[in-house]
């Protein structure tokens, strides 16, 4: 299948990206023809007055694709501003996509809501699965990987491409099909979604003595050692089992009902996360190196 997705560049990712995006996307690289580009222009629909450098951004996160484990020699990395396409074919669709069709998306509500703090009430924000629609169809995409809350974004694609092909006679679109991907609540260190807009994350890359400190910080109750601990509602356990197999995932449960001691927990938390991203943070550090090889 051709499957196309992006990723908008701004600020280095957290866990969150690498557990919900980044190894999915290394998996359909192995039998599919990827193409992943930087969303620059979608960038600036929340963060145009942030006065984001996009070029330097856009670096950074394609350094942070390779260092996964994205193959630029069996994916396409580019930016998304760099091909002037998508903005032509984002103003003919908005010419025929019904104003309604924008205001009834569910996602759109429930930023308006989440996003007070700034000034998102723009054209640009609204139409937004407009450009994404532009972004898809332009490559006659297949498949697009999403999560369930992105559902209402694809299917407002697939009825513009329908209704584009109703009024004028033909059928140059493919209707993409959504691949809906794994992706697990990943809490933070509140307990909450980790998110950047509750600066609640743990960055990807963080060196070794950073990376422990901040699970050494991860939220939890004040049971001490010897009693048994719930793992329905334990933010570091989720943590813990995002990465973890399920004989390891088994093993911590044992752990929590025999009353393993929060620091032991998180130790081992620690461990088994830093032992998983050791490889990619070296690539991730050799890439730091080479710029020159980033750009070209």
């Amino acid at each position: 299948m051709r499957i196309v997705s992006g990723m908008r560049p701004t600020g280095k990712l957290h866990l969150g990206h690498y557990l919900g995006v980044l190894k999915n996307w290394v998996e359909f690289q192995e039998s599919n023809d990827c193409r992943f580009f930087v969303a620059d222009w979608h960038a600036l629909s929340t963060s145009y007055e942030d006065k984001l450098n996009l070029k330097n951004l856009g670096y950074e996160l394609v350094k942070e694709w390779i260092a996964a484990g994205i193959d630029p020699q069996r994916s396409t990395l580019f930016v998304q501003s760099a091909v002037k396409e998508h903005a032509e074919l984002y103003v003919l669709l908005n010419m025929i996509t019904p104003l309604g069709w924008l205001e009834r998306n569910p996602t759109y509500k429930d930023q308006l809501e989440q996003m007070r703090n700034k000034e998102i009430h723009t054209a640009g924000f609204l139409t937004y699965p407009v450009l994404q629609t532009a972004d898809i169809i332009l490559y006659n995409a297949d498949a697009v990987p999403i999560g369930e809350d992105q559902k209402p974004h694809l299917e407002i694609a697939r009825e513009i491409v329908r209704r584009f092909h109703h009024l004028f006679g033909c059928e140059i679109f493919t209707e993409p099909k959504e691949i809906l991907t794994q992706t697990s609540r990943l809490p933070g260190l509140d307990g909450r979604k980790m998110s950047k807009s509750y600066n609640n994350t743990i960055p990807l890359w963080l060196p070794e003595k950073k990376l422990r400190k901040a699970i050494m910080k991860i939220k939890t109750n004040s049971l001490e050692p010897g009693e048994p601990k719930d793992t329905s509602d334990s933010a570091l356990f989720a943590l813990y089992q995002a990465f973890a197999t399920p004989a390891q995932t088994e093993a911590m449960r044992q752990a929590f009902a025999d009353g393993i001691g929060w620091g032991d927990a998180k130790q081992q938390t620690f461990e088994l996360i830093n032992a998983q991203l050791a490889e990619p943070r070296a690539r991730y550090h050799q890439w730091m190196e080479n710029p020159a090889r980033l750009a070209e």
